[in-house]
This record gives C-alpha cells, sequence and structure tokens, in this order.
C-alpha cells in the first residue's frame, strides 16, 4: 500500500485463526492503521489480497468488508450520537413495515443485541448522552448485528476507566470462545500479554515476526518492534530546580470541586495523576484560558497572569498539548509546516499580516529534524501521520515559541514504545533547559517514571502532593480512589 513519498505497508502477510485474539504491534507509522483501513475496506490495496474463509478478498469500499463479516471498531467510534441507540444498531438496515421503519420490532431487536453483549441500555436513548464506555459496546453490538465473524479493534481501552477496560476485555473474550477471530491493535504491552494468544510485529511498513505470545517476552517485543534496546524508557535524570515556576492559587471553574493550589518550579517535572474525571483536563484548561476561571490566580515568576484566553497564555509563555490531540490540538486539513508555524507565525509574519514562508520553511523542517517527525516532507497533510508523529508536530509547535510552562495533557496516549521514549527526553530537555514541565497521565508508571513531584487529583480536587521518593503505584492509586470506594478497600 503506497502513499504519496511514503509506503505504508511493504508484502505483509499472516494469518489470524477463528477463535483466538491475535495482537497487532509496531512503533507509530509501522502500518498498522493502514492495514486496518484494507481490512475494512476504507483503502484498497495496491497489491495483495486479503483471504477470508479461504476465499480471495479485495474490498472496494466499507459496505463489502461488513458483508464480508469484517468490522473494524476504531479508536474514534463511527457512530451518530444525535440518532438513538436502535437507529444506530441498525443504521442502513432499519427493520421496516409497508416502507415504514417498525419501531416495535427496532427496539426489541436491539434489546436482543444489547443482551448479547451484558448492557441494559434504553434503545431510545440518545446515543450522545452514553458514557465513553457504554458508546463504544454500542459499536461491538453494532458489528454483531451486521453478523461480523472477524473484528478489529483500534486501541480500544485509550480513554476507558479500570473497570471499564475489565468490562470490555470480558466482552472481547466471549467473542472469542463464539468462535470470533479478534484482530487486538494496542501499545499497551500488559494488555497483549492478558488478551492475546499470538502476535504479529509490524516495523516501517514490514513484517518482522508472527509468533506465539507464549514464546516471547516484553523486552523481545519491544526491541523487535522498535529495532533497538531501550534501556531506560523514561530518560529520568535528577537536575536543579529554579525560582520563576508556575504557581496556581485557589483556581475555581468548571470541572473542579474545590479551589484548586500548587506550585511547580522551574526546571520541574511535576505530574498529576487521577482516575478518569478527577478533574486534572478541567485544571489543565482553566490555567491555559481554555475555559473560564471563577476565581483564583496564576502566576509565573511572581508575576500574576491575566489569562482570559489561550491567546493570552501563549503571549505569558505557557503552553497546553491537549488531551484529545486529534480535536484539539491538529488542524488535519492543513500540513506539517502549517500545524507547526501556527502559533509562531504571529511574530514572524512581515508587517504582521504577510506570511514569511522561507522562516516557516526552515523552522517546520528544523522541528522536524529535532523530533524525529517521520514525515516524506513538511508539506505532508498531518492527517496522513500516526499518532505519536502528530504529537511530535505539536511539541515543535511549541518549541517555536519562548516557553516558560508546558502543561502535557496525556502526552504518550496511543503512542508506540519507541515514540513514548523519545517524548519523554524531550520532556527531560525541555525541564534541562529550565522550561516548567506539567504531565497529565492515567498511566502510573509513566507519571512515576518521569515526575519529580507528583500530584494527586480525586473527584475534582487536588488530595495529595508527594515527592518522587514517597510515592508509589499503591499510594498514588489509593489517594485517587473516591473516598467511599477506598474505605471500602
Amino acid at each position: 500500500m503506497e502513499f504519496p513519498g511514503v509506503k505504508a505497508l511493504d508484502d505483509v502477510s499472516f494469518d489470524v485463526h477463528a477463535g483466538s485474539i491475535h495482537a497487532l504491534m509496531g512503533e507509530n507509522g509501522a502500518g498498522k492503521s493502514t492495514l486496518l483501513k484494507i481490512l475494512s475496506g476504507a483503502y484498497t490495496p495496491s497489491g495483495g489480497a486479503l483471504v477470508v474463509g479461504g476465499e480471495r478478498r479485495v474490498f472496494t469500499d466499507t459496505a463489502h468488508a461488513l458483508a464480508a463479516g469484517i468490522a473494524v471498531i476504531y479508536q474514534e467510534l463511527h457512530l451518530v450520537p444525535e440518532m438513538s441507540v436502535a437507529e444506530n444498531l441498525f443504521l442502513g438496515h432499519l427493520p421496516q413495515k409497508f416502507g415504514i421503519v417498525n419501531r416495535r420490532a427496532l427496539a426489541d431487536a436491539a434489546r436482543r443485541q444489547l443482551e448479547l453483549i451484558g448492557e441494559d441500555i434504553d434503545p431510545w436513548t440518545k446515543l450522545g448522552q452514553l458514557p465513553l464506555a457504554q458508546r463504544q459496546m454500542v459499536e461491538i453490538a453494532k458489528a454483531l448485528t451486521r453478523g461480523a465473524r472477524i473484528i478489529a479493534f483500534d486501541e480500544p481501552t485509550s480513554s476507558l476507566s479500570d473497570r471499564e477496560v475489565r468490562r470490555l476485555f470480558t466482552i472481547i473474550r466471549d467473542l472469542k470462545a463464539r468462535g470470533c477471530a479478534i484482530l487486538y491493535v494496542s501499545h499497551r504491552m500488559e494488555e497483549i500479554f492478558e488478551l492475546g494468544d499470538r502476535i504479529t510485529i509490524l516495523r516501517d511498513g514490514r513484517h518482522v515476526e508472527t509468533n506465539e505470545l507464549a514464546n516471547l517476552t516484553r523486552d523481545t517485543v519491544v526491541q523487535r518492534m522498535v529495532g533497538r534496546q531501550l534501556a531506560d524508557i523514561y530518560n529520568y535524570t535528577p537536575r536543579a530546580h529554579g525560582d520563576g515556576g508556575l504557581v496556581v492559587e485557589g483556581l475555581c471553574g468548571p470541572g473542579l470541586a474545590e479551589p484548586c493550589s500548587f506550585a511547580a518550579r522551574a526546571g520541574e517535572i511535576f505530574g498529576f495523576f487521577g482516575l478518569v474525571g478527577a478533574g486534572r483536563s478541567e485544571l489543565m484548561r482553566l490555567i491555559f484560558g481554555a475555559a473560564a476561571k471563577t476565581a483564583g490566580r496564576v502566576t509565573i515568576g511572581g508575576r500574576v497572569l491575566e489569562i482570559i484566553s489561550p491567546r493570552d497564555a501563549i503571549e505569558a509563555g505557557v503552553v497546553l498539548c491537549p488531551e484529545d490531540r486529534k480535536k484539539d490540538g491538529i488542524v488535519p486539513v492543513r500540513s506539517v509546516l502549517e500545524n507547526t508555524n501556527l502559533s509562531a507565525r504571529r511574530r514572524k509574519a512581515r508587517a504582521g499580516v504577510l506570511i514569511d514562508e522561507t522562516w516557516e520553511q526552515a523552522n517546520a523542517q528544523q522541528r522536524v529534524e529535532q523530533l524525529r517527525v517521520k514525515t516524506p516532507t513538511v508539506r505532508q497533510l498531518i492527517r496522513n501521520l500516526s499518532g505519536g508523529n502528530q504529537q511530535k508536530v505539536i511539541l515543535g509547535r511549541w518549541l517555536s515559541e519562548t516557553v516558560k510552562v508546558i502543561l502535557l495533557d496525556e502526552p504518550t496516549r496511543g503512542i508506540d514504545v519507541g515514540a513514548k521514549s523519545e517524548i519523554y527526553g524531550i520532556m527531560q530537555d525541555l525541564a534541562k533547559s529550565g522550561v516548567c514541565v506539567i504531565v497529565v497521565s492515567s498511566e502510573l508508571p509513566e507519571v512515576l517514571g518521569v515526575s519529580d513531584r507528583i500530584a494527586v487529583m480525586r473527584q475534582g480536587k487536588i488530595a495529595a502532593i508527594l515527592d518522587r521518593a514517597d510515592a508509589n503505584e499503591e499510594k498514588l492509586l489509593k489517594l485517587a480512589l473516591p473516598l467511599e470506594t477506598a474505605r471500602a478497600s
């Protein structure tokens, strides 16, 4: 499979057995997403073929793949939030009577499908009213309404809580027991070894290995994914901390249950941990001016900042890499060059309005080389890059500014282990240069691995702040749990 300037897949062959869970791993840009899009019929391969049930197939569109019993559950769900659960389940093949949708038959059929996956949802509930985990279950039920026997999951747990992940795993194991062939794509090694039977590893669009997971170790998988040893993925090194960091005092606003206060020093990596919905992202958005505060103040180096909008924050040297990079971090229909220069071009524009094309080309190229962004050219549309490389472009945007505080909200979500290691290295370099680095993460090993100090948020407030030496997984998780849950345990 080829795109302008890049071969996304090159002679990849492997098989997936019925009644098994087959993991697919590789760095960002290894070809996983391209393979799933070929499987779903979104892309037509330039060579080779799929063999389904002994028959060679080349799908020309997604309907063709669905008719063959293939469904792909993407990280960004393909559902219509304004329609009901029942309508989403049977969209395109709604039961009819005399040319009119038979609502009773639709509701009964929807209930049967939801019962198959253990969900008790009112079929007439608007899909957009459901939490993400239940929407994902509706997507699975939708696949089953089409008789899918081959189901691929693309990073399905990236936005789920631990309880929701357990529920999803139960469903996947049940699908396996029914004889479905499951293709499971994830960067989370613990999930792969917990769920998977076999694994295929891709690197740079090529097949590296297909093997039984029982024959491999985590270190072996990582080494074959990246083609090198990763001795210390977090790259943590102690460093001196200075004055002039970020001080947040009594900040109040949407998503916070009580005023939040903390101080992070220049050159420090200050971590935030908490469960989904704890208020971490909301706090970052308030600091950045993406949400309106109702009280409190933010200071840098003793100077009180009047941040009413993200523009004010950027001018003050406070920048944000948002949690949802595709929705809030990039302009997908624009190039790597334009996304890199989106913010800093205001300072380089001639007469304040004319773009300095020479500077923009040079700056984008410098950031691509500095951050090792995998792209054939800076003119490539950013939507054609992998998630890890999109994240690097966002970082490159802020490295083009004079940054005092960088807020990194889930900076490695959906990113492979090699790209994670590189981003951790960038964090360390920023901290060494005197930048105050704030890192929000849902992954305990990550926040423990990179941070000098860690704030734990629970139910919209900061529960505690711990030094690196005093923090461990058990302490952080206990502090993050809702009070009634923590007492029960």
